[in-house]
């Protein structure tokens, strides 16, 4: 429980939270059956909370329950302040996506205190002036890691031996992603799109990383930013999908089985078609309102599955430090299944030696 110190900041992180939610005072002491005044002191760290109305605040703020007991990292600091008469809905749900991101940092954190994993050296390039230069970054990065021009099965994997952790949650807009104290990168990406979107926000957010940039959140980009999205954008397909693959086909079938194979969308796949001149600007606009459909895409591959950062939340040497804090008693059962993500339930953890039954 936060200190007496701490109270205002406690406060605060709920005030945020709770204009992050789009919710007034009024509304959220009705879902916590309290009187507006008492959300008023909470805010205004005036009245203490225990630690089952800090519970209760988090489910109904949708923020984890520690939230409330750290300040944002030095990289987060908010470019301007949540009011509740101009946020924005793209402000809160930048919020949300933020909490998540902290959140997620904290998660890898604890694991590293605890030993059960370690940090890999973060990836890292000079800038990028423009897109071109990002596209040698991509093609130098697949190099470096042995990728030769082959499709990526497992970016989660490929995101981990560069130093960044991904999770893929539940959460508004694409993705976020930061660089904690030049050791420790994470990243978060939404469950909501299809795969080949939700693999190109994992490479958007890893080229963020590998270009520099200490931190992003792809919700309400401001025009100033726009070209240096675009640069990152050009490192992600680049990634993806080299050039010199595209460059050798011919045709929507041809796309198709390209799209099937890297398992991309269609939007960049045709962008990428777009850049080496493959297919026409025009023609491109008519061809991206014909997205393939699943069956087209499975036949392409021979209907083998292609799982990635689907069924699969957290990074498999962050799940294997939590097995591994779990069995050395360093969490608690339920601790464990909150660090998974939603990747097991208790009932999937293994039973401790000392509850088993003796034959």
């Amino acid at each position: 429980m936060a200190q007496a110190q701490d109270w205002n900041q406690v406060g605060e992180r709920v005030r945020d939270a709770r204009i992050g939610a789009g919710l007034s005072q009024a509304e959220l002491g009705a879902a916590l059956s309290l009187d507006r005044t008492m959300i008023a002191k909470i805010e205004a760290g005036t009245r203490k909370v225990d630690a089952l109305e800090l519970t209760k605040l988090a489910a109904a703020l949708g923020v984890p329950l520690d939230y409330f007991l750290h300040s944002a990292p030095a990289v987060l600091s908010r470019r301007a302040e949540l009011n509740e008469e101009t946020t924005t809905d793209a402000g809160r749900q930048a919020y949300r996506l933020e909490a998540q991101l902290e959140a997620w940092a904290r998660d890898v954190r604890q694991l590293t205190d605890l030993g059960t994993l370690v940090l890999r050296d973060i990836y890292r390039s000079e800038g990028a002036a423009d897109e071109e230069a990002a596209r040698v970054i991509a093609a130098a990065f697949r190099s470096h890691f042995d990728l030769s021009n082959d499709p990526i099965s497992t970016l989660t994997d490929i995101c981990e031996r560069a130093g960044q952790f991904v999770l893929v949650a539940d959460l508004p807009g694409d993705g976020a992603s930061m660089v904690v104290d030049d050791e420790l990168a994470v990243a978060v990406v939404s469950r909501s799109g299809d795969p080949g979107r939700r693999r190109a926000t994992a490479a958007h957010e890893l080229g963020h990383m590998v270009l520099g940039d200490p931190y992003s959140n792809d919700i309400g980009v401001a025009a100033s930013l726009r070209d240096r999205e675009s640069v990152v954008d050009a490192f992600a397909a680049e990634l993806l999908l080299p050039s010199e693959v595209v460059a050798t086909v011919n045709g929507r079938e041809g796309l198709v089985a390209l799209a099937a194979r890297y398992r991309t969308s269609w939007s960049l796949t045709t962008r990428q078609a777009v850049h080496v001149g493959v297919l026409d600007p025009r023609e491109a606009r008519v061809w991206r309102q014909r997205t393939p459909t699943k069956a087209e895409l499975m036949n392409a591959i021979g209907w083998v599955p292609q799982p990635d950062l689907d069924a699969i939340s957290v990074p498999p040497s962050y799940a294997t430090a939590v097995m591994e804090a779990l069995a050395r008693d360093l969490l608690t059962p339920s601790r464990a299944v909150e660090l998974m993500h939603g990747q097991v339930v208790e009932s999937d953890l293994p039973v401790v030696a000392d509850d088993e039954v003796a034959p």
